[in-house]
């Protein structure tokens, strides 16, 4: 099973950005996954964010599409989201998934927090 570290998580004004990274180890080649960021916020259902293809093809929630934007390095086994125009409703623990491409066994990180706030 792939290990998924987050990280770049904090406290952000609104309109502000932020830059999540999610770097994987072990498992299966990382190119093999499908990756993706999902979010919590208290008392409602995670959500998807946003996931990225191994071949890098890309889809958004439609509360963040044009704001955000998620991308990957393969070379180096990290998945990024660029979250721009940051809105207080943004708020929420932001969580990496990878989903393998052939068997569909997901994986997820511990989640890093994000709190936009004035």
């Amino acid at each position: 099973q792939v290990q998924l570290v987050e990280s770049g998580g904090g406290l952000v004004r609104p309109g502000g950005s932020l830059r999540l990274s999610c770097a994987a180890s072990g498992g299966d080649f990382f190119s093999f996954y499908v990756m993706g960021w999902y979010r919590q916020a208290p008392g409602k259902q995670r959500e998807l964010v946003a996931e990225i293809s191994h071949g890098g093809s890309t889809g958004y929630g439609d509360s963040v599409k044009g704001r955000f934007t998620i991308s990957r390095d393969n070379a180096k086994n990290t998945v990024f989201l660029q979250m721009n125009s940051l809105k207080p409703e943004d708020a929420a623990v932001y969580v990496c998934n990878a989903r393998h491409f052939k068997t569909l066994r997901d994986s997820w990180g511990q989640g890093t927090q994000v709190t936009v706030s004035s």
